[in-house]
C-alpha cells in the first residue's frame, strides 16, 4: 500500500513538471508596435537625428545671461509668453547700485551748481558791497587829506601851533588811507571781473567727469532689469525668485552646472530643424540646390517636408545630442539647417528630437 502511494505521488510530480515546462517554454505573443517606425522616403536617403529650434538667421536660440550679480527679486514673464524688444523679463536686487548711482548724481549736481555760480559772477550783491567799500575808502582818504591840510596850514602860519609829531601822524594817516583806497579799488576790479577762466574750466571738467561717472553708474543700474533683446517668445526661465544669479547664468540643481537665465526664440510661425549628418555620410550630400528632406515626429506617423536653409560648415563632436562635454566623443557630425512652417494640428517645441531623412546623391 505504501509503495503504491509513493508511486502515485511521483507520477503526479512528473506530470506537474512536464506541464510547467510546457507552459514556461511558450513564447508570449509580440505586442503590436505603438507606431510604425519612420521609413526612408527616398531611394537613397541619409538618416540623421534632428533638433527643432526657433527659426533665426544665426545660432540656435537666444541665450540670455545677466551682466550683473545678485538675487532675483521679480520674474516678470512666463514661459511661452510673447514679448517685444525692450520688455522687462527679470529684475535683480539693485539696492546697492541704486544708492551708489544716487550718490554720484548728487555729486554731479553739486558740481554743476558750483559751475553755474562761477559763471554767474560777479554777483550783484558782492559788486554792490565792493562799490560801497571803494566809496568808504575814498571818503576816508578825503578825511585824512583834509585833516592833513588843516594841520599843514596851521604849521605853516606858526610852527609852534602844531607839534611835528601830530603833523607826521596826519601825513602817515593820509598815506595809509591812499594805500587802503588802492587795495579796495583793486579788490573791486577783481570782483567785477568775475570768476577766473581757469577756475571755470577746472569746474567744467570736474562736473563733466562726475556726470559721466553717474551715467556709467545709471547704465549699470539699468542692467539689473533684464530686458528682451528682440521680439520673440520666452522658451525657458531657468531660475526662480530668491535665487542668486551671476554673469555665469543660473545654477541648475539637477545638472549641477550653470546655464542661461532665460532662453528665447523668435516668433514661432516658422521653426527650423538642425539635422546632424554623420561625418562618414557627408560626401553623400548633394549640391545645396538639390537637397530635399523630410522630418518624422517620433511616437507618431506624422511627417513634414523640410526646406533647405544652409549648412553650418563646421564638423564638430556630437555633444549637442549626447551632452558629453567631459569625455572624448569619437562621433563627429555636420549640422544642416532646414526650415518648416509650424502646423496647426501638431504640438512641436524647440528642443524636441525628431528623425530626419535627407536625400543622397
Amino acid at each position: 500500500m505504501r509503495n503504491k502511494v509513493i508511486f502515485v505521488v511521483s507520477a503526479l510530480g512528473m506530470l506537474l513538471a512536464l506541464v510547467s515546462a510546457y507552459l514556461f517554454s511558450r513564447q508570449p505573443a509580440a505586442q503590436p508596435p505603438l507606431f510604425e517606425p519612420a521609413a526612408n522616403p527616398y531611394s537613397r536617403g541619409i538618416y540623421s537625428n534632428g533638433m527643432i529650434e526657433s527659426d533665426q538667421a544665426q545660432g540656435e536660440n537666444i541665450n540670455i545671461y545677466p551682466e550683473v550679480s545678485g538675487p532675483i527679486t521679480r520674474i516678470l514673464v512666463a514661459e511661452g509668453q510673447s514679448v517685444h524688444k525692450g520688455d522687462p523679463l527679470v529684475a535683480i536686487d539693485d539696492s546697492v547700485q541704486r544708492a551708489a548711482a544716487e550718490q554720484q548724481r548728487a555729486q554731479a549736481e553739486a558740481a554743476a551748481a558750483t559751475l553755474r555760480e562761477l559763471r554767474a559772477q560777479p554777483r550783484r550783491e558782492n559788486l554792490a558791497v565792493a562799490v560801497a567799500q571803494v566809496d568808504n575808502a575814498r571818503a576816508s582818504l578825503k578825511s585824512s587829506q583834509d585833516q592833513l591840510a588843516k594841520l599843514q596850514r596851521a604849521y605853516d602860519m606858526d610852527e609852534k601851533s602844531i607839534s611835528e609829531d601830530a603833523l607826521d601822524n596826519a601825513k602817515n594817516a593820509a598815506r595809509v588811507a591812499a594805500t587802503g583806497l588802492e587795495v579796495i579799488e583793486k579788490q573791486y576790479a577783481l570782483t567785477k571781473a568775475g570768476a577766473w577762466v581757469y577756475d571755470i574750466q577746472s569746474e567744467e571738467r570736474t562736473a563733466t567727469a562726475l556726470w559721466k561717472a553717474y551715467s556709467s553708474s545709471a547704465a549699470l543700474l539699468a542692467k539689473y532689469t533684464i530686458r528682451a533683446p528682440t521680439d520673440g517668445v520666452v522658451l525657458a526661465v531657468q531660475s526662480s525668485v530668491g535665487s542668486y544669479v551671476s554673469s555665469q547664468g543660473a545654477y541648475d540643481s539637477y545638472t549641477q552646472g550653470f546655464g542661461p537665465l532665460l532662453v528665447m526664440g523668435l516668433p514661432q510661425q516658422h521653426l527650423q530643424v538642425r539635422a546632424y549628418i554623420d561625418e562618414i555620410l557627408v560626401h553623400e550630400l548633394p549640391e545645396p540646390r538639390h537637397i530635399r528632406a523630410e522630418m518624422f515626429i517620433r511616437g507618431t506617423t506624422d511627417h513634414l517636408p523640410l526646406t533647405f536653409v544652409r549648412v553650418q560648415p563646421y564638423i564638430s563632436p556630437k555633444i549637442e545630442l549626447a551632452d558629453a562635454r567631459q569625455e572624448r566623443v569619437d562621433l563627429r557630425v555636420l549640422p544642416v539647417i532646414f526650415r518648416f512652417q509650424k502646423p496647426q494640428n501638431l504640438s512641436l517645441y524647440p528642443g524636441q528630437m525628431v528623425d530626419v531623412y535627407v536625400s543622397a546623391k
